[in-house]
């Protein structure tokens, strides 16, 4: 909202420091950040008396968990309200790309927010249907795709509008595997596995946000490369018009992240809960779809990918051999058996994610 200000700059020359990305990008970092800090002790509040007994926790797992009982969650809520007032205030609303992530965001959040409500009420884990929700997010997840194919080939050139449903393949600088309109499936799939596989890694306290701000920022330099035809000529990535305005989201994200951080340091006064990992994930998806680089986000958010597969194989074993892989999926809770302190655990996978960002950044000069 605030970009208009740059409009008065005839008058006022330094309004014109809000037509920069990156000026508006740490605007929304700050304004999220302090959102949070601001309203984060009420939140906790309102949400601590009206669930009373908080997110139920698994018997079957470490018993150092038992403790956390009591602990109310949907503290997703909180991310999102930072995330959204800070877009609204910072980002270019009249682009749509902006408008397509915060409806893959705001869509996986209600989701979430109706699964943590049945989980809170019932004081059950099994909250929505498995099928109804994978359903619902397929359905929110293809029609984001269309929308960021159809966007895109109104903003490329005729001649590059085989972009909008190609697969850029990292280190290499013209390989593109066009896939036609099958790529929709192909970003819904990209949208609904982030969303679930950072859902899977939220299992202990501060182990989802710092590798979800982590990507973030990482997409967030990636999505300010991409949309700037400079840096995107110098680097041999695929330009496309618009999509920079994405870092501000990034940007807003990063801060809600930091916000909630400081009351989900261990020990947690809230959990992110469903309401917050499936729309963080499905929100790092869609910005990868809308970048071209889904692929790249499956070593970015190569830590989630992990989780989610960890837990695929032990069901899959269990099912096909009796026999599980791993003492406890996912796979924080193997290591959390194996005798690694909850610390020990959170820290190391951290150090895993910025190493993994940093393997993903490298994608966009060693071509």
């Amino acid at each position: 909202m605030f970009i208009w200000l740059a409009e008065l700059s005839a008058s006022l020359p330094a309004l014109n420091v809000f037509r920069y990305i990156t000026f508006r990008t740490g605007a929304a970092t700050a304004t999220a950040m302090f959102f949070v800090f601001l309203f984060g002790p009420s939140i906790i509040a309102s949400l601590r008396m009206r669930q009373g007994k908080g997110q139920p926790i698994r018997t079957d797992g470490p018993q150092s968990h038992l403790a956390k009982k009591g602990t109310p969650t949907m503290g997703g809520l909180m991310i999102l309200s930072g995330v959204l007032v800070s877009a609204l205030l910072w980002a270019n609303l009249s682009n749509a790309y902006v408008w397509i992530v915060l409806f893959v965001t705001l869509g996986f959040g209600a989701i979430g927010f109706y699964d943590d409500y049945l989980k809170v009420t019932k004081q059950s884990h099994k909250g929505f249907s498995g099928r109804m929700r994978l359903s619902i997010e397929g359905l929110i997840g293809l029609a984001a795709t269309v929308a960021i194919i159809l966007v895109s080939r109104e903003e490329l050139p005729p001649a590059r509008e085989l972009l909008s449903t190609s697969v850029a393949i990292p280190f290499f600088k013209d390989l593109l595997i066009d896939l036609g309109w099958f790529f929709a499936v192909f970003g819904a799939f990209v949208i609904v596995g982030a969303g679930n596989a950072v859902n899977l890694t939220d299992g202990l306290d501060g182990l989802a946000i710092v590798p979800v701000m982590i990507a973030a920022a990482t997409f967030g330099f990636i999505a300010y490369l991409v949309g700037n035809a400079i840096f995107a000529n110098y680097l041999q990535i695929n330009f496309i018009p618009g999509v920079g305005e994405l870092a501000v989201l990034c940007g807003a994200l990063i801060g809600a992240g930091i916000g909630f951080l400081w009351f989900n340091a261990p020990p947690a006064q809230i959990f992110m809960g469903d309401t917050g990992s499936l729309a963080l994930g499905g929100m790092l998806g869609a910005i990868a779809v809308a970048v071209k680089h889904e692929i790249v986000l499956a070593i970015v958010g190569g830590l989630f990918v992990l989780e989610a597969l960890s837990v695929i194989v032990q069901v899959a074993s269990f099912k096909l051999t009796g026999k599980r892989v791993f003492k406890m999926a996912p796979i924080h809770h193997h290591f959390e058996q194996l005798g690694w302190t909850e610390p020990q655990v959170v820290i190391r996978f951290w150090i895993i994610a910025v190493v993994l960002a940093l393997v993903g950044l490298s994608t966009l000069k060693l071509r």
